[in-house]
């Protein structure tokens, strides 16, 4: 996998799914701008990325911040001239509580960070994702397609921006190429949060059942790399055996 010359925007690229995508890019020569609340923490990123040879921004913002975010879009574009993939990765799962004790502020905010942030920032990056003829990955979940007990908000919101992903496929698949990714039960601290809780089945999976941050990342890598016509639209298990099996991931 060959990205050089290739630039890339992750938001929640402090830790997790996002870190690791990011620095799986940049891995494979890609410009890789990361944004996320934390300067501490982005810019540990950035430096390991570049003790590697890699290129990394460290941009801190908080993603429901539109200004700052189209701070972080132009400071991007102008650092590496132009933009060829925006992945969406920032997201938040709190209020995990039933529908009648999560107040209506909670279910604002997590709609905030989960749906109506991603779609700002797309509709910024969209001139240069059409200039680029780019491509962009929503962060999907399997709570998009099926609810979960206490997770009402967080599965409204993802299954919203599953929809949001359709949609924009749909309105600009001649121009971009746009892909949802599912990356199951992942070894990240939103996963300690949802242990903590106890609620729901997804709570009780062990830890050493769950997926390396890495393993994710490496789907999400490759779709960007190779940009599949037949998963365009679509939200991509990234963990389905058949998907890792065609793109050459080991488990």
């Amino acid at each position: 996998m060959d990205l050089s010359g290739k630039s890339y925007l992750i938001t929640g690229a402090s830790r997790g799914i996002g870190k690791a995508i990011a620095e799986t890019l940049a891995a494979a020569g890609g410009k890789v701008a990361l944004t996320a609340r934390s300067a501490d923490a982005l810019n540990a990123v950035a430096t390991n990325i570049q003790a590697n040879g890699g290129t990394a921004l460290a941009l801190s913002a908080d993603a429901g911040d539109t200004d700052a975010m189209a701070d972080v879009l132009g400071k991007t574009v102008s650092e590496f001239g132009g933009l060829d993939g925006l992945v969406n990765n920032a997201g938040m799962i709190d209020p995990i509580a039933r529908m009648e004790a999560a107040d209506a502020a909670d279910w604002a905010h997590i709609f905030n960070i989960n749906l109506v942030s991603p779609v700002v920032l797309t509709r910024m990056a969209l001139p240069h994702l059409r200039a680029s003829k780019g491509a962009l990955v929503n962060i999907s979940s399997g709570a998009a397609h099926r609810p979960l007990e206490g997770w009402s908000a967080y599965c409204a919101t993802k299954a919203a921006l599953w929809m949001a992903t359709q949609a924009l496929h749909l309105e600009e698949g001649e121009a971009i190429d746009v892909y949802g990714a599912s990356p199951g039960t992942v070894d990240t601290e939103m996963q300690v949060q949802i242990r903590a809780s106890g609620v729901n089945p997804i709570s009780q999976i062990p830890r050493e059942n769950l997926a390396p941050p890495e393993l994710p990342a490496a789907g999400v890598a490759w779709l960007l790399a190779t940009r599949p016509e037949d998963l365009r639209g679509q939200d991509v298990n990234v963990r389905d055996a058949a998907f890792l099996q065609r793109a050459g991931i080991q488990q």
